[in-house]
């Protein structure tokens, strides 16, 4: 089983866009990169803390590899905006990719390069950064967009049209025995 941490905006929104895809095995929400020991979602929240809300991915590389996450990823979010992500603002929410040794870093770079400028041009601020401890958010914030759906207005808006993206364009790899919400 690999891993790989990403933030790229709101949580939620990465957690629900790589849910169903094949080969991802679990997608946790949670906190990476502050100087703190431990992360809250108010602590998070407050743009205090040094945290970014990720999700640390774990997938099987014999049915996904990390190129695709990395391209989905690139699809999902914005990666020329720094610490933001669309109404989100706030060093909470930048982009962030955490690689565990130099041959992820590799792939992430030929990735930011072959996938990213393409279709973002050479703006991409998306920090390339060593692992650093992940601290799981709170268990409301996890599976949020499965249990919670449209019956938020921020899901409505802002997850589901990432999620449409994903359908709309990965729809080939989708899991049939996962869904979205």
């Amino acid at each position: 089983m690999n891993q790989i941490i990403l933030g790229g905006g709101c949580f939620w929104c990465l957690e629900a866009s790589f849910q169903p895809l094949k080969g991802i095995q679990r997608v946790t929400s949670g906190y990476a990169g502050g100087t703190k020991a431990t992360a809250t979602y108010k602590q998070v929240c407050s743009g205090n803390s040094g945290h970014t809300e990720v999700v640390l991915i774990a997938y099987d590389s014999e049915e996904i590899s990390l190129e695709t996450i990395l391209e989905v990823f690139w699809q999902i979010h914005d990666p020329t905006t720094l610490n933001r992500q669309g109404n989100d603002k706030g060093p909470q929410y930048r982009s962030v990719i955490y690689y565990a040794d130099e041959k992820e870093k590799g792939i992430i770079q030929q990735s930011i390069e072959e996938s990213a400028k393409p279709l973002w041009g050479d703006g991409i601020v998306t920090a390339v950064e060593p692992v650093v401890p992940f601290y799981p958010a709170e268990i409301e914030h996890n599976d949020y967009y499965r249990r919670i759906g449209d019956r938020n207005p921020y899901c409505t808006w802002v997850v589901r049209p990432k999620v449409d993206k994903v359908r709309e364009k990965f729809g080939h790899l989708l899991d049939s025995g996962q869904s979205f919400a």
